[in-house]
């Protein structure tokens, strides 16, 4: 799996996408997890809320990992910019 990610939606889908590849059900994830399915549910479809160590645990769990790396094109900004 090596996905772009630019907008919060993007890694909602990602996430969905990295539990259903490590054969987890949205109530498996959870109970790894240590949280509710309806959470699982709610951060897969807006990931707005979801913190920084949350983000890292939930990839882990899943096998994932998370890289950084240059934009091809570093002053083009995503389609919604982030609310600060």
């Amino acid at each position: 799996m090596d996905d772009v990610i630019v907008t919060p939606a993007q890694m909602g889908s990602v996430l969905a996408a990295g539990r259903r590849r490590a054969g987890l059900t949205q109530a498996e994830a959870a109970v790894r997890l240590g949280i509710s399915q309806s959470r699982i549910s709610t951060l897969e479809r807006s990931t707005g809320a979801l913190t920084m160590d949350q983000l890292l645990t939930m990839l882990a769990t899943y096998g994932l990992e998370l890289t950084v790396k240059d934009r091809v094109n570093p002053y083009e900004l995503p389609e919604k910019e982030a609310q600060w």
